[in-house]
């Protein structure tokens, strides 16, 4: 008999793929807000998951093996306009999550980020105390202590993924791709660096985690730091575009800008070392990548 996932916003980026990568092993939930999408062998509910009542609902009549809690203001910059909704969306929702899983005794999956910290050290581990630098990154802060608050069994990913989006939500590497498909030039910042991970590889490594009933924090992300340039250009040479519509930038700060950590890269040792797999390189999973079929923005997933 399948186990069952249940995933908070479920159609963003990381939800879509997950429950199309997943639902042959698992039944699928994905708990929808403004956007109803609909997936072939995946579960589709619209539900208020800042209402404890309606959460708890939900959870107890699925009793999934875990939530995983990927819905996020992720905007930096509306973050930053509005604070009073980054921290309603990213902390008090989380939290409601967190009371809820706790209660019934269920695994939350919290996604959480690399922007944590100010940008000025290389591969920070999970040891490191955080040090936002903007209202994205300091409600993302809150929320981990949220987690670990009400739900101490909890397990906290750290991650900055890509892969392939959906046709109403572009990712990064979509956009980078369509671009150069399409002989747009694009800028991408040289001074600007992380630890990018395939999102087909932070799902399977996710769920290795899980069935370890791992706890606390892990960074899943890729072996290599590397620049936004950096990446567009590995991007461009496997799937054979044209890399000179690449323009080389640098994020500078001015004093009605958002500032940003230009550092946000992460170690991922302390995966390594609890599991023995090693997770990679950009360019090997940008390898696999291609590889694959973009199956969240084929016709069977339909936004209504």
């Amino acid at each position: 008999m399948k186990r069952t996932l249940l995933l908070t916003g479920g159609s963003g980026l990381l939800a879509v793929n997950w429950a199309v990568k997943m639902r042959e092993s698992f039944n699928v939930v994905l708990l929808l807000h403004n956007r109803h999408i609909l997936i072939n062998g995946v579960i589709s509910l619209n539900v208020d998951i800042s209402s404890f009542l309606d959460l708890i609902t939900i959870v107890l009549k699925y009793r999934p093996l875990a939530v995983i809690h990927t819905a996020c203001l992720t905007s930096v910059e509306s973050c930053e306009q509005d604070p009073i909704l980054a921290y309603e969306v990213n902390v008090k929702i989380t939290e409601n999550v967190a009371k809820v899983t706790q209660s019934l005794g269920v695994k939350m999956v919290h996604i959480s980020t690399d922007h944590l910290f100010s940008g000025n050290k290389s591969f920070v581990s999970e040891e490191v105390i955080t040090s936002a630098c903007n209202v994205y990154g300091n409600t993302k802060a809150l929320a981990e202590e949220k987690v670990f608050k009400f739900n101490e069994n909890s397990l906290i990913l750290r991650t900055n993924f890509y892969g392939f989006g959906t046709s109403y939500r572009k990712s990064f590497s979509d956009t980078i791709i369509f671009s150069l498909t399409n002989c747009i030039p694009i800028t991408l910042y040289n001074n600007v660096y992380y630890t990018p991970i395939y999102i087909s590889e932070l799902i399977y490594l996710a769920h290795v985690l899980i069935e370890r009933n791992a706890q606390g924090v892990f960074n899943l992300v890729s072996d290599n730091r590397i620049s936004k340039y950096e990446f567009g250009i590995l991007l461009a040479e496997e799937f054979g575009l044209e890399k000179e519509f690449i323009r080389k930038g640098e994020l500078m700060f001015k004093s009605s800008s958002v500032k940003r950590p230009l550092d946000m890269s992460l170690s991922n040792l302390k995966f390594s070392k609890l599991t023995g797999i090693s997770i990679g390189n950009v360019g090997v999973h940008i390898k696999k990548m291609k590889t694959e079929i973009n199956t969240c923005n084929s016709k069977e997933i339909q936004s209504l």
